[in-house]
């Protein structure tokens, strides 16, 4: 009965998200191409030279494929031989429900899933996945922290009147990463703080009494012991994440480089758009919306003006359509040959224990015969 009412909170989660993501990706088109042209920036993407938008491409999935490697490569520590091919579908599960979720909340939870059916362990694969997010979050606070110390007039000539959005950001990237690591490295503080943060939220009626909560929020911290001791046990190994990462992060940014090949313009160099783009994915990284839609497209028109000029509008369709919406329908394509797939080898793994079964039963009946 306790499964089949969480089955329901499930669905009513992932019907209200896709409400959510349909809503905002209805708004961000009206608010972008409101008294616009469609025609001539039609007519501008047509134009462009279609030889620079492969590498593009090439990026998104470079992106997605790195995830994939960093869980291959952290799974095979744990003496966990999970093909790669299992690990990009994984990955990609990861990458889509993230893309359409507030602050990219469902991509783990759905990972976890499939998992599970490969049979590892939920408390392994957590820890993993949990350190994949850190790791993930602290490259985009060290590019952002890089940024304010070596390029801050560089950030005045771009942002202007809006810089204040990127410390946000990154203010926000800083807090979590921070307060990741205390759960992690400091779970007798975190377990204080999770208790004391219980108790404030029940005493101002913000969060219903229930027995039990209390005791299962303190058992969930265990995980976080288990994180830090994997972290302590393989530095290297954090190191190389970390480097995957950081190429990750670069191949997703270079996409407005290609796009803006694309387009026969030059002038500023290819570190300065990739910068720029980091911008943009510091300042949106953590707040509560799909993919960043909106806020993403708003910082896009304001950030790029001097870059693209008069083909600012087409440059930012072409730039997010790759960098966003095609790694939302690339990893929603993988994300369906992952239900096919993990769908059929759960079930032949299933037939495969009731043979071994049957067999047994029949061994066992042949010697008491």
């Amino acid at each position: 009965m306790q499964e089949g009412k969480e089955n329901r909170k499930s669905r009513k989660k992932i019907i209200l998200n896709t409400l959510l993501f349909f809503v905002v990706f209805g708004l961000t088109l009206y608010g972008v191409f409101y008294g616009e042209d469609i025609g001539d920036i039609n007519e501008a993407i047509h134009q462009s030279r279609i030889q620079w938008l492969f590498p593009a491409i090439i990026c998104v999935l470079v992106f997605i494929w790195g995830e994939s490697i960093i869980i291959w490569y952290m799974m095979r520590s744990c003496g966990i031989h999970l093909k790669e091919r299992l690990c990009f579908l994984v990955s990609s599960v990861g990458f889509f429900f993230s893309c359409v979720t507030p602050s990219a909340s469902g991509g783990q939870p759905m990972q976890i899933y499939f998992m599970k059916k490969e049979k590892i362990p939920i408390p392994v694969s957590t820890v993993i996945l949990m350190i994949v997010t850190i790791i993930y979050k602290l490259v985009l606070v060290a590019i952002g922290l890089g940024i304010v110390l070596f390029a801050r007039g560089f950030l005045n000539t771009y942002l202007g009147d809006i810089l204040f959005i990127f410390y946000l950001g990154l203010g926000l990237n800083i807090f979590c990463v921070t307060f990741m690591m205390i759960l992690v490295f400091h779970p007798f503080l975190a377990k204080r703080i999770m208790t004391l943060g219980h108790t404030i939220l029940e005493k101002l009626h913000l969060l219903r009494k229930k027995e039990g909560r209390l005791a299962k929020l303190e058992a969930s911290m265990d995980m976080y012991n288990d994180t830090a001791a994997y972290i302590r046990q393989h530095p290297m190994l954090m190191l190389n994440v970390f480097l995957i990462t950081f190429g990750q992060r670069i191949a997703l940014f270079t996409v407005t480089y290609f796009v803006y090949r694309a387009f026969s313009l030059t002038g500023t160099p290819m570190i300065t758009l990739i910068t720029l783009q980091a911008v943009i994915a510091v300042s949106v990284d953590m707040l509560p919306l799909p993919g960043g839609m909106g806020i993403s497209e708003t910082l896009f028109l304001i950030i790029f003006a001097p870059v693209f000029g008069e083909l600012l509008l087409p440059g930012m369709v072409l730039s997010r359509g790759l960098g966003y919406y095609s790694e939302l329908l690339i990893s929603a394509l993988f994300t369906l040959v992952a239900v096919v797939v993990f769908g059929h080898r759960e079930r032949a793994a299933r037939a495969h224990a009731a043979a071994s079964n049957l067999s047994e039963d029949e061994e066992i009946c042949k010697k008491v015969g």
